[in-house]
């Protein structure tokens, strides 16, 4: 099955943040960071049921090099990535945010 990719606004607010803290620590880093990110989200749309439920109908797909999850939920042919939140955030409070996105 054929999913489409979609991203809430706040989840470019969500990138953008981690990509100035990563770019101000080593020029390039930030760039690294997004092409993970991106190229992971393109993975999500391939195969979205193939990552665990956490929260209910949201699904989490990890980083690779960096402390970041992706959250996102599938509806019908549709992946909504709702949120890119470093893992030592309390899962309490990412769990409210992406409920309420």
């Amino acid at each position: 099955m054929k999913y489409s990719l979609h991203f809430l606004p706040e989840v470019e607010e969500d990138a953008f943040s981690g990509f100035s803290w990563y770019e101000s620590k080593s020029p390039g880093l930030g760039r690294e960071f997004l092409r993970i990110f991106y190229a992971l989200s393109l993975e999500v749309q391939r195969a979205p049921l193939h990552y665990p439920t956490i929260h209910g109908v949201f699904r989490r797909r990890l980083l690779r090099r960096f402390p970041y999850a992706i959250y996102f939920l599938v509806e019908e042919h549709r992946v909504i990535v709702t949120g890119l939140f470093h893992c030592a955030r309390d899962p309490r409070l990412i769990e409210d945010q992406v409920e309420r996105r």
